[in-house]
């Protein structure tokens, strides 16, 4: 992505016009208690589209959808998190979107951090941004993080830091916002259609090497807010660190593994 100085007035105006489609995508499963309050906080004239991807919900998710007018497309059985997140993406580059804001409907994240973010990807300073859930110690419990969430994750992100060579405050956040080229360019269809998808999203990113940024973004979580178990959460904690055996073989030329392969566009 070509870099332009912010006193180049016509360079920016380029630079919006070039990004003037975005697109929220929702991957959803039974978030009827919550979506419509995180439909409301998306700050008006920020995106101009809204499509929510239902993993076959039990509830009334898609009709709440229906109801704010948010494009609905849903899976006729329950695929999974990651296979969520490939028909958001296929559906926003089919729509043509320059940028893909990707956001859990469950209102754990703050949408109103849209245009922020979405700002970083017009400057062409990030290809890519995530949300930092966790700023400080207090404040990740102050918001409700249990606390085998947080060692966890300080851990696996420390590590992937490590390895990956970023300086990224939270690699498991659920609140991502890309360029068009970036989904164009990662073949994430190669990815695992569970949690672990978001772990191989980011490690697909530096491999191509897209620039990533992260912004503090305020964190809730309660009895209605989406998360996995102790359980699921220690299977992808080992998923992760074998995902980032893989990128260390694939960057050593020691291995060759689908996830960072060239992708074949196929969303058309």
């Amino acid at each position: 992505m070509k870099k332009l100085h912010t006193n180049n007035l016509e360079s920016l105006k380029l630079i919006k016009h070039t990004f003037k489609k975005r697109i929220v995508v929702l991957p959803a499963y039974n978030a009827e208690k919550t979506l419509e309050v995180a439909l409301r906080d998306i700050p008006p004239g920020s995106v101009g589209e809204m499509i929510l991807v239902d993993d076959c919900s039990d509830d009334n998710t898609v009709k709440i959808a229906r109801k704010h007018g948010v494009t609905v497309i849903q899976h006729e059985v329950n695929k999974g998190y990651g296979a969520n997140q490939k028909t958001c993406y296929d559906a926003a580059l089919k729509q043509g979107a320059d940028i893909i804001i990707m956001i859990h409907p469950d209102y754990q994240y703050d949408p109103r951090l849209i245009p922020f973010c979405v700002g970083f990807l017009q400057l062409g300073i990030c290809d890519m941004v995530i949300g930092c859930r966790i700023r400080s110690r207090k404040q990740a419990f102050r918001s409700g993080m249990p606390p085998y969430k947080y060692f966890s994750n300080r851990f696996l992100t420390i590590t992937e830091n490590l390895i990956l060579g970023q300086n990224l405050g939270d690699f498991h956040s659920g609140f991502r916002v890309y360029t068009r080229e970036v989904l164009e360019t990662i073949p994430y269809h190669n990815n695992s259609n569970d949690f672990v998808f978001d772990s191989e999203f980011l490690a697909q990113a530096v491999y191509f090497g897209f620039q990533i940024g992260d912004v503090p973004i305020p964190c809730r979580y309660f009895d209605e807010a989406s998360s996995i178990n102790f359980r699921r959460s220690l299977k992808y904690g080992f998923q992760t660190l074998l995902v980032l055996g893989k990128f260390i073989l694939q960057k050593l030329h020691l291995g060759s593994f689908p996830i960072f392969k060239t992708p074949r566009l196929n969303y058309k």
